[in-house]
């Protein structure tokens, strides 16, 4: 407990899923929270009302995170209300299906531009500032598609993939400079991006899956807590996997 105490975080797409639960863990450690997420704030009171119950600060900005001056707006709010940030979560994140040869180019830029793009933007405002004051945790959500890929969703695949070399390139950039930059890679969680996949979908993955079940959000978030605390302080470029055995490296 209180491993994050006086400590200011963003989580993007932090209305919902496992974004919520990592906002909500953050603030059980003491931290004060800045939910980012395209969603209206009604939707966000949930985790609006659960942080400020645990005696934490909060504010939200609606913010399409594929979207650069909503991008530069929302980190402007950030450090206007709290005066700095220490933490960094890219967990915004789209899901379609879709074979490659029926593809529609608009869902590919879409989810790139979110899954990628997003963590991309949020990073490039954040960083200078991090960088400044000496110190920062980034910590990038990515997927297991991203190292194994999958059926019907290769453009998923291809941006989570991407998220975790931009994770490693830029851990390599920063870490010397004590912003330190790491990702996590779940496996199928049961959110709401799950409940868009197909039956099909799900049957199958549930099949290939060595713990026999998917996971609970409440399964990634201590992941997240303990990179973005100082236990993590020898984490560097890590990509760590709560995926249920999916992916073993």
């Amino acid at each position: 407990m209180n491993r994050l105490t006086g400590k200011v975080a963003i989580v993007t797409g932090g209305a919902n899923g496992i974004g919520r639960g990592i906002a909500e863990a953050f603030a059980k450690e003491g931290a004060n929270v800045v939910i980012a997420d395209i969603a209206a704030q009604e939707q966000a009171t949930a985790v609006i009302d659960a942080i400020t119950q645990m005696g934490r600060s909060t504010c939200y900005v609606q913010t399409d995170v594929a979207n650069e001056q909503q991008v530069q707006a929302m980190v402007t709010t950030a450090l206007q209300t709290f005066g700095h940030i220490d933490i960094l979560v890219n967990n915004a994140g789209i899901f379609t299906q879709s074979l490659v040869e029926d593809l529609p180019i608009a869902d590919w830029d879409r989810v790139l531009n979110v899954n990628l793009r997003g963590t991309f933007l949020c990073t490039r405002f954040v960083l200078p500032h991090m960088l400044a004051q000496g110190s920062g945790r980034i910590i990038n959500i990515a997927s297991q598609l991203g190292y194994i890929g999958g059926r019907e969703v290769a453009h998923y695949s291809a941006s989570k993939g991407g998220v975790i070399a931009f994770t490693k390139a830029l851990a390599r950039e920063v870490a010397t400079r004590n912003v330190l930059v790491n990702g996590i890679a779940p496996g199928p969680i049961l959110t709401d991006l799950m409940a868009s996949e197909t039956e099909e979908w799900k049957a199958a993955k549930l099949a290939e899956l060595p713990i026999g079940r998917f996971g609970e959000v409440s399964e990634v978030a201590p992941t997240a807590v303990f990179l973005a605390s100082d236990d993590a302080s020898y984490y560097v470029g890590q990509i760590l996997g709560p995926n249920g055995g999916d992916v073993m490296l």
